[in-house]
C-alpha cells in the first residue's frame, strides 16, 4: 500500500471511507499543532479562496518553525495539491520507528528517494521537540533484554531520564526533550549529543555506531553552517516526495476534510 508523501494527508480526520494517519502508532499522542494549520488555512481561504493547499501550508509552517527557532531559511517550492484519501496502515508500515535498526530506517528513506546523507541531516531535526518515554525507556532499564541500562548512555543523562521516566507503565506518556542541551533552539547540538553518547533515541544514537554515518555526525557536530545548508537542501528534497500536482488531488477548503 503506497504511503502518501507531501500531500497534506496527515491532516485528514477519520471518515467512513478511511482511517487517517493522526492515530497511527508513530503519531498517536505525539503529532500535534493541527489547530495552528487550521487557523492559517482559515485566514488564507479568506484572502485567496481555493488557491493554497494544506500541503503547501504544511511545508511553509515547517520552514518557519525551523527558522524562528534559530535554524536555516530556504525557499519552499509551491504548487502541491492535497490528497483526497489517506492510510493509517501505510503510515504504520512506512514511517521510521525509534525501535528499528539503522538498516531498516535507511531502506525506508531510500524507498522515498532519500539517501544516507539525507537520513543523517534530517535526523538533525531532533534538535527540537520531545519524545514519549515509551520510545526510549528500554535504554534506561532493559537495554537489548539485558536487564540493565544501555552501557554507552551518558551516566548523568541516564540518571535524569530515569527520574523523568520511572520504570512503570504509568510513565510511558511522559515526555523528555530530544535535545536536552538546547531544547527550544535549532542548532547542531543534536550531533554533539550523539558524539558524547547523549542521544535520546536508540535510533539516533545508532548513527554514531555505524562508520558511514558516524563520519557525518562528527562533521556536523563541529560545522553548524554546513549542517544548516545541508538540512535546507534535504528539506526541499523531502518536501518533493509524493507530491500531487495538476489535476491530481484537490485544494481542500478545510485541512481536516476532503471537499
Amino acid at each position: 500500500m503506497p504511503c502518501p508523501g507531501c500531500d497534506g494527508s496527515v491532516l485528514l480526520d477519520d471518515t467512513e471511507d478511511f482511517t487517517g494517519e493522526k492515530n497511527a502508532l508513530p503519531n498517536r499522542n505525539s503529532i500535534r499543532g493541527f489547530e495552528v494549520i487550521d487557523n492559517i488555512k482559515e485566514a488564507v481561504e479568506r484572502a485567496c479562496p481555493s488557491t493554497v493547499s494544506c500541503a503547501d501550508i504544511l511545508a511553509f509552517a515547517a520552514r518557519e518553525a525551523v527558522f524562528l527557532s534559530g535554524g536555516p531559511f530556504w525557499a519552499v517550492p509551491l504548487g502541491r495539491r492535497d490528497a483526497i484519501t489517506t492510510s493509517q496502515t501505510a503510515a504504520n508500515q512506512q514511517i521510521p520507528s525509534p525501535f528499528e535498526p539503522l538498516e531498516n530506517i535507511t531502506a525506508k528513506f531510500a524507498s522515498k528517494g532519500l539517501d544516507l546523507n539525507d537520513l543523517v541531516v534530517l535526523s538533525g531535526g531532533h534538535t527540537i521537540g520531545f519524545a514519549q518515554c515509551f520510545t526510549f525507556k528500554r535504554r534506561l532499564f532493559d537495554f537489548q533484554g539485558s536487564g540493565k541500562p544501555d552501557p554507552l548512555l551518558d551516566s548523568s543523562m541516564l540518571s535524569k531520564l530515569q527520574t523523568m521516566c520511572p520504570n512503570k507503565d504509568t510513565s510511558n506518556s511522559n515526555i523528555a526533550p530530544l535535545d536536552a542541551t538546547s531544547t527550544f533552539k535549532f542548532d547542531n547540538a543534536y550531533y554533539t549529543n550523539l558524539v558524547s553518547n547523549s542521544g535520546l533515541l536508540d535510533s539516533d544514537q545508532a548513527l554514531i555506531g555505524d562508520p558511514r554515518t558516524a563520519a557525518m555526525v562528527n562533521y556536523y557536530s563541529t560545522n553548524q553552517f554546513s549542517f544548516y545548508n545541508d538540512f535546507a537542501a534535504s528539506m526541499v528534497k523531502l518536501s518533493n516526495v509524493g507530491v500531487l500536482t495538476g489535476e491530481n488531488g484537490q485544494i481542500r477548503k478545510k485541512c481536516g476534510f476532503v471537499n
